[in-house]
């Protein structure tokens, strides 16, 4: 698809990347091979969110709920994690794209910190897409854990009680700093967003598929893409309102 006939992309891009192990399940694999399948969809829609002029991508790569499922599978999760910022690291220096990452980073193996620390700090100087990877995410937590971070400020007097605001609030968000997604893609059939940025999508267009994720492709990316932009996003006005707006 040329960038140029697709029309305004979403600034922010969000996804739920599931199925990975229903898809292996289905073709009697072990649920590992659903995983690395599904990190070649992670590759193709990177690079096609890159080259669409989506300025902001965020993955819900591994939530903190995911930390109950079988200790094999969560250890080659991790495994499969560093191989992929390692390998994917020189394809985004040449996208000019730049790592970004959210979540509960102390739960992470000392080896996978460090490898995304290196992918963050070599990434750093690149003004294209910012590639964010929720690890080890949950969006309660995230909000628990910014309350907190607030009432140490307030506390402390660094911030007055006065002066929050939901922008402040906000600030305070793993996600500081980064505008609220446009568009949410979840992909395997389930109709839920499985505590992933709970405050951020407030005003989020919702598209659900029931394609598990390695199935994803990128006529699948193009359809969902094509969905969002039929969508009229009013932010609470009416139809008329935002007619006069945009006219001429």
């Amino acid at each position: 698809m040329d960038p140029s006939d697709f029309g305004k992309p979403p600034t922010h891009l969000a996804i739920i990347m599931d199925g990975n192990g229903r898809w292996a399940q289905q073709r009697m694999l072990k649920r590992i091979v659903g995983h690395q399948r599904g990190a070649e969809t992670v590759k193709m829609v990177v690079e096609q969110a890159s080259l669409l002029g989506i300025k902001y991508l965020t993955l819900f790569a591994f939530s903190s709920e995911n930390w109950s499922r079988p200790v094999l599978e969560v250890r080659a999760l991790m495994t499969l994690l560093k191989k992929y910022i390692r390998q994917e690291t020189a394809r985004m220096m040449r996208k000019n794209i730049r790592y970004n990452v959210i979540g509960n980073r102390s739960e992470l193996p000392d080896d996978v910190n460090e490898t995304l620390d290196g992918a963050i700090r070599e990434t750093s100087g690149n003004t294209g897409m910012v590639l964010t990877l929720a690890l080890s995410y949950g969006g309660r937590q995230e909000i628990s854990m910014a309350a907190k971070r607030l009432t140490g400020d307030v506390l402390n007097g660094r911030l007055a009680l006065d002066d929050i605001t939901m922008e402040v609030f906000g600030s305070y968000l793993d996600t500081g700093g980064l505008p609220d997604p446009d568009f949410l893609i979840r992909t395997s059939g389930e109709m839920r967003i499985s505590n992933f940025l709970l405050w951020q999508l407030a005003y989020t267009e919702l598209y659900f598929t029931d394609i598990n994720w390695p199935d994803f492709t990128i006529n699948e990316f193009h359809k969902a893409l094509n969905d969002f932009q039929s969508r009229e996003r009013r932010f609470g006005k009416t139809s008329d309102q935002l007619n006069k707006r945009n006219s001429p």
